[in-house]
């Protein structure tokens, strides 16, 4: 019997999915592996909600909706384990990142496998870049933590690779257009980005019917219509509640405004600043986009007028100040290409120092390879073959193009590292590309074709190399790095950091509350006091802040006090469960029990079955002495 062997594409899919797995298992090992902040914890909290049964507060989604209903399938499925859950989404993103690396492969097999070479360029190519990808460490990093990145960036690649197809019995009237559109419009609801694929939908299906005899171009009214309605159609869950259920119109979530407004407002930086007044975190950011927009208002806002007042914000500022806008529109253009790294979470450095990752190439390295492909690639003019058939193999430019549709996607919002984490394996194809032209060159002794390779490729990397100047951006890592020292009471090393963050940034409130948790931490109460203060000073509606004060001076008995902070907690965010229980007690050590019993009723309303809640929730009820905490 015939012995059998892999063929390339499985020993790829293989390389990335062990890669991807190595580093799933060593975080589950971390005490960090369940989220309990950041962007993370949003999608887990939105997902615990959703498998609670609570699928809709009956206003527009303020959030895409679906990796937070995947993440409620799963806790549905895996009896609420947290860790579980973030152990199988990590390995379904390990298989989608896996696919990732397949569609690399095949997207160069199409692409470059006419050429005339004695060794297969898109064998070549197509090794490299997906070698590229299975060791690309923001992929290996992104593609462990519940975030919905690796989903997203497939499904991208996937619906590219099937658009540029060489087969004729591939297209269709109705296949793959209405397909392909469902797919974008469901991967629509995870990451919106996604639909920026749709302009080489169209134009695939302008160059496949263009050249039919007589109602061609009938039927490519036709296809364009049947992958809209596909679009729609695979988006529907969302818009449907929107509008129907929500009575509201909004497509697909009503955030989008703000996002807008983050990028671009007087303070932004290109990368995502948050305007003054309003919380870093994903779920603190949109809680107080929400009550800033209605106190300025002076009403309650349905969510997509809270969109609108942020559009209209936006606006404004580009209306008022179109030159500052264009160098602001430069800014984020260069920061697209800026090997700095923007990692919100600073989970590519923190996972690198716990020896996470694989050894591998970073967005520096991979943009300045790229550029000069690309160039190379667009002087070279490659065009696609006869009879107008779009998956000819001839031309480069559908990459370079989904990778330029993934830059002007980020134009109107902000750039981070996960966001343009999608045209990364576009950027892998071009580099492979131009390295292979390169060696072709030297291999040939064409050494005019390959200097100019080489110096494109210096000027390329000294221009990504070159660092951003707000000094502000240094500080992330230090601040997220310190904050995790903090939490798993590495006090030295979260000492270290987080003053190394505070001297590049001392007026930032979190900076300021981090150290102020830090002392707070080491029983270092006056210390801890004089950060949450400067910390309120910078943001006067700072939560951390003001519920921490409370702790502090509820341990200190200043009952009064901590009345007065965890009010004003409240008034940020009414629906936090632990606040109104910390206010219930409060209360209670006042004598002020009516208050006291509203308090944590309301508590048990917002987290039900809380042990704690209930045990005070009694001692209200027979007003006897309170438990020491």
């Amino acid at each position: 019997m015939q012995k059998r062997h892999f063929s390339p594409v499985q020993w790829l899919f293989l390389l990335t999915f062990c890669v991807r797995l190595y580093v799933v298992v060593r975080l589950s090992a971390m005490p960090f592996f369940i989220p309990n902040g950041g962007d993370m914890k949003f999608y887990s909290d939105w997902g615990l909600r959703v498998a609670h049964g609570v699928w809709t507060d009956h206003q527009a989604f303020y959030g895409l909706p679906g990796y937070p209903f995947l993440l409620g399938l799963l806790f549905k499925i895996l009896n609420f384990d947290k860790f579980w859950v973030s152990i199988v989404a990590g390995l379904i993103q390990a298989l989608a990142d896996s696919f990732t690396a397949v569609f690399i492969w095949k997207i160069a097999i199409e692409t470059f496998s006419a050429e005339e070479e004695l060794v297969s360029p898109g064998k070549a190519i197509g090794c490299m870049a997906a070698v590229g990808w299975a060791l690309y460490q923001p992929a290996q990093a992104f593609s462990a933590v519940l975030m919905p990145t690796a989903l997203a960036v497939a499904a991208y690649w996937y619906c590219l690779w099937v658009l540029i197809r060489r087969r004729e019995t591939a297209f269709s009237l109705w296949a793959p257009w209405l397909p392909v559109g469902a797919l974008i419009g469901f991967a629509a609801m995870t990451v919106a980005t996604i639909l920026f694929i749709l302009p080489l939908a169209l134009a695939a299906i302008v160059m496949r019917f263009r050249a039919a005899k007589g109602a061609g171009w009938l039927r490519a009214v036709a296809a364009g219509a049947l992958l809209l309605a596909g679009v729609f159609a695979g988006a529907s869950p969302c818009w449907l509640h929107n509008y129907f259920v929500a009575r509201e119109p909004v497509l697909l979530s009503a955030h989008s405004g703000l996002n807008f407004y983050i990028g671009n407002n007087p303070v932004a930086t290109g990368y995502p600043k948050m305007p003054p007044g309003m919380s870093a975190g994903q779920q603190g950011m949109l809680r107080d986009s929400i009550t800033i927009a209605e106190k300025a208002e002076g009403r309650p806002l349905k969510h997509y007028e809270v969109s609108q007042y942020w559009a209209a914000k936006a606006h404004e500022y580009i209306a008022s100040h179109p030159a500052d806008w264009l160098r602001l529109m430069g800014r984020k253009f260069a920061n697209f290409w800026n090997s700095f790294q923007y990692d919100d979470l600073s989970l590519i450095t923190l996972f690198s120092q716990g020896g996470l990752l694989m050894p591998g190439p970073r967005f520096g390295w991979v943009a300045a390879l790229a550029i000069p492909g690309m160039i190379m690639a667009l002087a070279r003019r490659r065009r696609a073959g006869s009879g107008g058939s779009v998956g000819s193999g001839r031309s480069i430019g559908w990459i370079v193009a989904a990778v330029l549709l993934q830059v002007g996607a980020l134009m109107p919002v902000f750039v981070t590292e996960r966001y343009r984490l999608a045209a990364v394996p576009g950027l892998l194809l071009l580099g492979a590309y131009g390295l292979w032209e390169f060696w072709s060159f030297l291999n040939r002794a064409r050494w005019i074709p390959a200097l100019s390779y080489a110096c494109a490729g210096l000027v390329a990397a000294f221009c990504v190399a070159t660092p951003p100047a707000d000094a502000a951006l240094w500080s992330l890592d230090y601040y997220n790095t310190g904050i995790k020292a903090v939490d798993q009471g590495d006090f030295g090393t979260a000492r270290r950091d987080l003053e190394t963050a505070y001297r590049y940034v001392p007026e930032n409130s979190e900076v300021n509350f981090a150290l102020g948790l830090l002392w707070q931490s080491q029983g270092d109460v006056r210390r801890a006091e004089t950060f949450y203060a400067m910390a309120l000073r910078i943001n006067p509606r700072h939560l951390g802040a003001w519920n921490n004060l409370g702790v502090l001076a509820g341990k200190q008995k200043a009952w009064e006090v901590a009345e007065h902070c965890f009010e004003k907690a409240l008034e940020i965010d009414p629906s936090d469960a632990r606040t109104q229980y910390l206010q219930a007690r409060a209360y209670a050590e006042l004598g002020q029990w009516e208050k006291a019993r509203t308090s944590i009723e309301t508590a048990l309303r917002l987290r039900p079955g809380q042990k704690e809640f209930q045990e005070l929730a009694g001692q209200i009820d027979t007003r006897g002495p309170l438990s020491a905490e």
